[in-house]
């Protein structure tokens, strides 16, 4: 009698019939889409900041581009759940996924990951590059167990309140966009601003002044400071009680980041362009150079949990960057389920501008801002629903 197969309900040759059937992946595919209504963006340009004594650059918007394109990766399984998630990868990348996925489980999602992560110098790819392909497992998971993805996490809060975030503008231009977020409800606002220290400082105190005490403030100078501003500026922004100042100087100078971690009490967020890298993000916080971490789940959202745990050991914060894939839906769920984090970070003019960015390409139930906040929905997986011939009929190329 073999011992091992009582009070299960099951024959053992049942068991080995079930474990032969556990669903496998099919194909991994790349998906590009292309707009031909609507103008992409020409790229950036390299300028310098005027008003320095020191040499400092921007970026501005360059003229020119095609026609709008995105591209999405979608991962099949031989039980017919189909996965679907924006993606920065390219077809080389999307292929060493498919090489590597392909017949295997997505429940060994942590065993593929771990082997990605752990081999992506020996594919010679940048960290965090084969994120949406971890998102996609998740998506086959909820959309198997019939549960949204942030219910197999946890859930910890039904909505996340949302930041707006602005590009450099006069202190009425902030002012102006401040008044829209205020129409929408939002509470919190993060500037960004590449003037230098000198010329942000009076900006800082004038917008204090108007939205008065309550209201949440943030900056981002993007690197526009060197330490020294970095220094003056957040005593000041300690004095006028902002939440955080993020990313004030390039992020090669750990040596620096300690010096003003060190000094200022204002929480520093200094790892954006780290972010892609689960390695140095976490010795960044290990060595004292941050004092909250930042994330974005294009990186993968097993990554970004595995930093948020890190973070919420360390007594401190993870805040996700930017919209999140499927227009903020990705975003959504995960601030919903990480205990230790603030905002969503919102770039849109108005409450629907989510919505309206997905419907582009077939997305029909993007987040609306509501009240401030921003909620996932409640559908298994990721939740969204798609206008299968809108999203098909768009499809330019597939690797």
């Amino acid at each position: 009698m073999n011992i091992g197969c009582l009070g299960i309900g099951i024959k053992c040759g049942e068991r080995q019939n079930a474990k032969d059937k556990v669903m496998k992946i099919t194909d991994v595919k790349l998906l590009v889409l292309e707009d031909p209504e609507a103008k992409g963006s020409g790229g950036h340009s390299i300028v310098r900041v005027e008003g320095l004594r020191r040499i400092q650059y921007t970026h501005q918007g360059r003229k020119g581009g095609g026609p709008l394109r995105t591209s999405f990766m979608e991962v099949h399984t031989d039980e017919g759940v189909v996965a679907r998630s924006n993606t920065t990868m390219n077809a080389y990348q999307a292929e060493i996924v498919r090489h590597h996925a392909v017949g295997r489980s997505p429940w060994e999602r942590e065993a593929l990951f771990q082997q990605l992560l752990k081999g992506t110098r020996w594919v010679y790819q940048p960290p965090g590059w084969f994120g949406e392909f971890d998102n996609c497992l998740w998506d086959i998971l909820g959309r198997t167990a019939s549960l949204p993805v942030y219910a197999l996490v946890g859930k910890v809060r039904d909505r996340l309140p949302v930041y707006l975030t602005g590009g450099d503008m006069s202190l009425e231009g902030y002012l102006g966009h401040i008044e829209q977020a205020q129409q929408m409800g939002i509470g919190t606002y993060k500037f960004h601003s590449y003037k230098g220290g000198k010329a942000d400082i009076p900006i800082y105190r004038a917008v204090r002044d108007a939205v008065g005490p309550e209201y949440g403030l943030i900056t981002d100078p993007v690197c526009s400071y060197d330490l020294r501003e970095s220094i003056e500026v957040g005593q000041v922004l300690e004095e006028l009680d902002f939440v955080w100042l993020e990313e004030p100087m390039h992020e090669q100078k750990m040596n620096q980041y300690q010096e003003l971690c060190r000094v200022l009490t204002i929480p520093i967020l200094g790892t954006e362009m780290l972010m892609h890298d689960i390695g140095l993000t976490s010795q960044w916080l290990i060595q004292g150079a941050t004092d909250r971490l930042r994330g974005n789940a294009r990186h993968g959202t097993t990554q970004v949990l595995k930093l948020a745990h890190m973070a919420e050991m360390y007594g401190t914060n993870i805040e996700l960057n930017g919209t999140g894939g499927l227009d903020g839906m990705v975003h959504a769920h995960l601030g919903c389920c990480i205990d230790n984090t603030d905002f969503y970070e919102f770039f849109g003019g108005s409450t629907d501008s989510l919505r309206k960015m997905g419907e582009r390409w077939g997305l029909l139930n993007a987040p609306l801002i509501e009240d401030g906040h921003i909620a996932p929905p409640d559908g298994p997986g990721w939740g969204a629903q798609w206008d299968e011939q809108r999203f098909r009929s768009l499809v330019v190329e597939e690797h």
